[in-house]
């Protein structure tokens, strides 16, 4: 592991490392915001997943999250949102598919899979590497994170509800399956065969019974993906068929940007932080 930056932020240390990663085949950059309270004991973890087209550094630009996890005594990991570099495939004239948009799968059809095996590198080769350079409890992890990455966020707990003891996100793609900026990404990284989606699904995998023990979703009223892309009310539906508590709350007026995200992002740390057993005042 490198370190590319690091500076300190509310008396604790912002900082940007690279490394090698064997899932994906190349170098992969990443975020780890380190609060003041680490210096004396392993801190909480919560995993920020971003969405289509960014890296880890819109979330630090943007998110406003290091006072809130700074006073919380919570440890922020932003891992970048697919492979990069010039021999990774891409299709650069579609944002949807290639760079910027891993979707958290591991694609099984070439060209992609090859790279494309973001699931495995969030699941296990990053988490791994954290445990291994900062002080963190690998005891207490939480997950969360906007729009794809609100997918991610969503499928990679109800796959390892044993590992995270807390899951939310920011406008969640929930049935990827269904939604128009996804659709193709599913067929190009896994197949044609929709049966295969179905582990990468949040609705499906509630369908299909996987169980978490609770979710909070935010979701702005006035977002351009609302309809298309989101869908909350399916993931709602499947919840509440299945017994899972939910609280979706639909946010008047607000849309799909970091802005929505940095309003709401207080609120997600510290419903993390009481789930996670960290300081709440």
């Amino acid at each position: 592991m490198k370190t590319i930056s690091r500076s300190k932020a509310f008396g604790g240390i912002q900082g940007v490392y690279a490394h090698d990663a064997a899932t994906t085949a190349c170098e992969m950059t990443f975020a780890v915001f380190v609060p003041p309270q680490a210096e004396t004991a392993p801190c909480p973890v919560v995993w920020y997943l971003s969405g289509l087209t960014c890296t880890h550094q819109n979330v630090m630009d943007k998110g406003e999250y290091r006072r809130t996890a700074a006073e919380l005594g919570l440890v922020i990991v932003c891992p970048d949102t697919s492979p990069r570099g010039g021999d990774i495939h891409d299709e650069k004239d579609n944002w949807q598919i290639g760079t910027g948009a891993g979707f958290y799968v591991d694609a099984t059809q070439a060209p992609w899979a090859k790279n494309y095996r973001m699931y495995s590198y969030i699941t296990d080769e990053l988490p791994r590497l954290v445990a291994g350079e900062f002080p963190v409890d690998m005891d207490r992890q939480a997950i969360f994170g906007h729009s794809m990455g609100g997918h991610g966020a969503l499928t990679i707990a109800l796959n390892n509800p044993d590992r995270f003891r807390s899951c939310s996100a920011f406008a969640p793609i929930v049935a990827p399956s269904k939604a128009d900026w996804a659709k193709n990404a599913f067929e190009q990284y896994l197949g044609a065969d929709s049966a295969a989606w179905r582990a990468h699904d949040a609705c499906m995998l509630v369908e299909d019974g996987k169980r978490f023990d609770e979710f909070l979703i935010d979701q702005g009223d006035a977002d351009q993906f609302l309809e298309s892309g989101l869908m909350p009310h399916l993931f709602e539906a499947a919840c509440r068929k299945s017994g899972i508590p939910l609280t979706l709350r639909m946010q008047p007026g607000y849309d799909h940007s970091y802005n929505f995200i940095s309003t709401f992002m207080e609120d997600h740390l510290r419903w993390h932080a009481e789930r996670l057993g960290a300081k709440t005042g």
